[in-house]
């Protein structure tokens, strides 16, 4: 009687996710490349925060400098105390148009997140170059590349729409089997935990974004306080999106098809390290929230599949539902990555990992470990890290 009560819990649940969750399974928006024109073009500065990326820093900046923006544009990046050498290969990247400015980042204060603190830097410095308060500023990382239409793409939907903020999922890097079978993933439980459509809606508390790429109005920025007011979090481009909604600011979110991440996560425990790092930050490290999480992992992504192949009746027909519902939700997300349908089966094993890797972020942090992230280990609360060697 048991299994057949959690059996049917199973496919009402999915009855509600379908068709009340703001159709967060379907493919979600995507921006049609603008054209710049002879329009006015507000001014935007660049700010890159960039720590040991020797990889793809030049590739990212090359990209940047190579925007086919018509309005006033600077580029801004805070090498943040790198021992690789991102600062130098970033400033030898030709500029001929004198647009990029390199800083060193300074000493992190207490209290601020190493990312956010690089930042802040980089913001404070788009404003000594460029004191009007109108325009806007583009937060992206150095792991990313952008066509070269990128920018004006985000400007003219922001300008078109009345939008304070424009956020898009940049394109993840899915070559290797890890990536194939766990990327997608990832992007379907993102889009499940912020419903783009509720994302986009403004009568809806629903706030998200998608750190890679952020343009942000400077008098939106300004109205919630500036970077100064996110400093501890870890969750840095959620945390921006909801202070924005909050202060009555309209967001955008929505996927890219103009700029991509050229980090590449080849193996699953690198994947396992950039879940785990904020997993537990989600559930504001609350034991609570992490069991109620582990259960409803189960009853909607795991049970379905067990009830599916081992149960008995009408156990076993509510199962083969509630594991069909989940993998026709799935099939949009893996069209988008131009992989099989045939790893939509494999959903209740990629959620088994997704769960493994949140119980470990959750004992990670019970245990004072934390999540080691650039050189930095983040086990307190305020998102600031413990200084361990080598990171700021």
């Amino acid at each position: 009687m048991l299994w057949l009560v959690l059996s049917l819990l199973s496919v009402l649940i999915w009855v509600v996710l379908v068709f009340f969750h703001g159709r967060f399974w379907q493919a979600g928006p995507i921006l049609a490349p603008a054209r710049p024109d002879g329009a006015a073009w507000p001014a935007v500065c660049i700010v890159v925060p960039a720590r040991d990326e020797a990889e793809s820093v030049r590739a990212c900046v090359a990209s940047l400098l190579g925007q086919d923006y018509p309005g006033p544009l600077r580029l801004i990046l805070v090498d943040d105390n790198s021992t690789d050498g991102t600062g130098a290969l970033a400033r030898a990247v030709p500029d001929p148009l004198g647009r990029l400015t390199v800083i060193t980042g300074q000493e992190r204060p207490a209290g601020w997140s190493g990312k956010l603190w690089a930042v802040a830097q980089g913001v404070a410095e788009a404003r000594r170059q460029v004191p009007d308060e109108e325009g806007f500023v583009f937060l992206t990382d150095a792991d990313i590349q952008h066509d070269p239409l990128h920018l004006a793409t985000l400007v003219a939907k922001a300008q078109a729409d009345g939008l304070d903020q424009v956020s898009e999922m940049v394109e993840l890097n899915c070559q290797s089997v890890a990536e194939q079978m766990l990327v997608p993933a990832f992007v379907f439980f993102f889009a499940l935990l912020y419903p783009f459509a509720r994302v986009n809606d403004p009568r809806s508390r629903v706030a998200g974004a998608a750190g890679g790429s952020i343009l942000i109005r400077r008098g939106a920025l300004a109205r919630i306080g500036g970077i100064e007011s996110l400093r501890g979090a870890l969750i840095d481009d959620c945390t921006l999106a909801v202070r924005v909604k909050r202060s009555g600011g309209r967001l955008y979110l929505g996927h890219s098809r103009l700029a991509r991440s050229i980090r590449p996560y080849p193996h699953p425990r690198d994947i396992w390290r950039m879940v785990a790092r904020t997993a537990y930050v989600q559930l504001r490290y609350s034991p609570v929230l992490l069991a109620g999480t582990v259960l409803g992992m189960v009853l909607v992504w795991i049970a379905p599949m067990l009830f599916a192949l081992s149960g008995h009746g009408a156990t076993r027909l509510l199962g083969v539902l509630a594991w069909g519902a989940s993998m026709a939700s799935f099939l949009p997300t893996l069209r988008r990555f131009r992989l099989s349908p045939a790893w939509a089966p494999l959903l209740p094993l990629v959620a088994v990992f997704y769960t493994a890797a949140t119980i470990g972020s959750a004992i990670d942090h019970h245990r004072g470990r934390g999540v080691v992230w650039k050189s930095r280990a983040y086990t307190d609360p305020t998102g600031a890290g413990d200084g361990v060697p080598g990171g700021r």
